[in-house]
C-alpha cells in the first residue's frame, strides 16, 4: 500500500486507544479520510488540548466520537470499544527519561492497560485488534548473533532492561509479550506493529518523545539514544501500516516498522547536511554498535506492498513542522 492508496471503511466503527497522541491523530484522519466511523480515547474530555484537534478533522463531526478514558480502568474502555469491529491500541505511557517510579508511570499502564484492552476486545467481540508496539521491543538485545540482522524474531532482552533501568523498552516488550500470550489463550486476532522512531508533520499541540529528541538535537544535545533507536519513520507511514495490517488478512505477527534499520548517527549526519543553518553537533556514524543496517528491515510490510518514505523527506517534513509550530526559528 503505497501512501496515497485509499480504501473504504464504509463506515465501519473502530476504536483507537490514545487517540489525541502523535500517530493517534494521524491514524483518526486516516480512518476518517477513508469511511471509517472513530470511537477515538482521550485521557480528559476537558482538555481542549486532547480535544480540539481531533474534532477539527475532515468527518470528524459525522463520524468521531471521543471517549474519556483510563487505561486501569476496564469499564471505561468496554464503553469505548463497544459497537467497535476492530481495535487499535495505541495509548501507552511514553517516557524515555527522568522516570522516577517505573512500575506506577510507566509498566503498570502499559502491560495492565494492553490486557484490559484485550479483554474488551474478546468479551465485546471484536474482529482483530492491532497493537502498537515499539522497535524498543526488538532491541536492545545483546544476545542476537551479531552477524545477523534484526528482525521481527528478535527480541529486547528483559533483564538487560532492568540491570541498565531501561523502564520504556521494558514497558513496551512486557506488554507486547503479554498481549501475545493473551491472544494464544483467549483466541483473539492481534496483529503487531513495531515503529521506530516515528517523525513528520505535528497535528497535535505538543511535541511526543521522538519528535523532542530531533528538536533537542537541533538545539545541540549530543545524546545518542543507543538503546532506543533503529531507524526513521514517517507518522504518516506508521499509522498507514496500522491500517494494512488491519484490513489485510494475512498480515500476521509482528511488523517493524522503520523507513530502513540504520544508525542515530546516519539520520542526525542528513539532518546537519540538509539544516546547515542550524549548528548541529556531530555524532560518530555508528551510534549503535552491533545494529546491522538494511534498506529492507520492514520487510514483511513491504512484503505487503508498503512503500516508505525515505529519510530525507521524513527530516525535511519534521523540521518544516517544527519552524511552522514555532518550537524552531
Amino acid at each position: 500500500m503505497s501512501s496515497n492508496t485509499k480504501a473504504g471503511g464504509d463506515g465501519q466503527v473502530v476504536c483507537v486507544t490514545g487517540g489525541s497522541g502523535f500517530i493517534g491523530s494521524w491514524l483518526v484522519r486516516l480512518l476518517l479520510d477513508r469511511g471509517y466511523t472513530v470511537h477515538a480515547t482521550v485521557k480528559d474530555l476537558k482538555d481542549e488540548k486532547e480535544t480540539k484537534h481531533l474534532e477539527a478533522l475532515e468527518g470528524a463531526e459525522s463520524r468521531l466520537r471521543l471517549f474519556q478514558i483510563d487505561l486501569l480502568d476496564y469499564d471505561s474502555i468496554v464503553a469505548a470499544v463497544t459497537g467497535s469491529s476492530g481495535v487499535f491500541h495505541l495509548a501507552s505511557p511514553c517516557i524515555v527519561d527522568q522516570v522516577k517510579d517505573p512500575e506506577r508511570e510507566l509498566l503498570e499502564p502499559a502491560i495492565k492497560g494492553t490486557l484490559n484492552v484485550l479483554t474488551a476486545a474478546k468479551e465485546l467481540g471484536v474482529r482483530r485488534v492491532v497493537v502498537t508496539s515499539s522497535n524498543t521491543a526488538i532491541t536492545p538485545s545483546p544476545n542476537w548473533p551479531a552477524d545477523k540482522v534484526k528482525n521481527e524474531d528478535c527480541w529486547t532482552d528483559v533483564e538487560y532492561c532492568k540491570q541498565n533501568g531501561l523502564w520504556y523498552p521494558l514497558s513496551k516488550t512486557l506488554a507486547e509479550k503479554a498481549a501475545w500470550e493473551f491472544a494464544k489463550e483467549k483466541g483473539l486476532d492481534v496483529v503487531v506493529v513495531n515503529p521506530g522512531t516515528v517523525m513528520g508533520p505535528i497535528i497535535p499541540p505538543a511535541l511526543n518523545a521522538s519528535m523532542l529528541m530531533l528538536l533537542r538535537f537541533l538545539q545541540g544535545c549530543t545524546e545518542i539514544y543507543e538503546n532506543f533507536f533503529m531507524g526513521p519513520v514517517h507518522v504518516k507511514d506508521v499509522a498507514l501500516a496500522h491500517i494494512l495490517v488491519y484490513e489485510n488478512t494475512s498480515a500476521t505477527g509482528r511488523h517493524l516498522c522503520v523507513e530502513a534499520i540504520s544508525h542515530y548517527g546516519d539520520f542526525t549526519a542528513m539532518v546537519a547536511e540538509l539544516y546547515p543553518e542550524y549548528n548541529v553537533p556531530r555524532l560518530p556514524k555508528d551510534t549503535q554498535p552491533g545494529l546491522l543496517r538494511t534498506k529492507d528491515g520492514s520487510k514483511k510490510l513491504m512484503d505487503l506492498g508498503f512503500q516508505f518514505i525515505p529519510m530525507e523527506q521524513i527530516i525535511k517534513e519534521t523540521v518544516e513542522s517544527l519552524k511552522s509550530k514555532g518550537y524552531i526559528s
